[in-house]
Formats: structure tokens, sequence, C-alpha cells
């Protein structure tokens, strides 16, 4: 793919994200997808992203920005959410909080093959 070619496929895997269209994921990320080091394979980052919209109830990933020279791909994800319980070990109930992710993919055959991401945590914790 090219650069524009893998662009347009990354907005598309968001697009599956937000519509939780969890049959579909398989044509977005590899069988064998490892996210910050961790083996998780398909089923594991489908189950770990299931969880987050079930933490997260309107949790929406919104691109702020979109950097793609393949085979890899850059994103700053913006959030703007109201996350259940505890979050990333935080007490926020409920309460509305906006952060960023950056996220790095690999993409190996048209698929998420490896995921490198850092949230913003210091961000939340300003608005606590």
């Amino acid at each position: 793919m090219t650069g524009p070619e893998l662009a347009n496929h990354y907005r598309a895997y968001i697009a599956c994200l937000n519509a939780q269209a969890w049959p579909q994921l398989g044509n977005f990320v590899h069988e064998h997808v490892v996210h910050n080091g961790r083996q998780l394979g398909l089923s594991g980052y489908r189950d770990m992203l299931i969880g987050n919209f079930a933490d997260i109830p309107d949790l929406r990933f919104d691109i702020g920005l979109l950097l793609s020279d393949p085979p890899l791909v850059a994103s700053r994800l913006e959030f703007d959410c109201r996350p259940r319980g505890a979050f990333l070990g935080l007490a926020i109930n409920g309460r509305r909080v906006s952060f960023t992710e950056n996220v790095f993919y690999e993409f190996r055959n048209g698929r998420i093959a490896e995921v490198w991401s850092v949230i913003d945590k210091t961000a939340i914790e300003a608005q606590l």
C-alpha cells in the first residue's frame, strides 16, 4: 500500500472500532498482533477493545493527527469520555475527561501486526 492508501485503511480501522464491528476486526488486525510488547493475538486484542468499551460506554476514537509511512502509521488519538470506575488506576467514576493517546502501528500484509501506545495520563490527572 502507498502512504495515502495505508492512511485510508487506518481510517477504516478506526471506523470499525467506533462501530464496534468486531467481526470485521480481522480485516485490519493481524492474527498474531503484539500490543506494547505483549503477544495478544487477534482474540486478545478484540477482548481488550471490548473491555475498553465496557469500561467507557461513550468511548469514541477520534484521529487528531495521522502520519503514514508504509509499513508504519503514527496517530494521535483524541478522547473525550466518561470512564466508569477506575481508569489507568485513577478514580474517574463517570467524570468527563479529555486526553490523548500517541500510537504507532506496524502493518504486515495490510493488517496491524504491532502496536506501541502511550496514553497521556498526566492530562487526566490534571482534570481530577
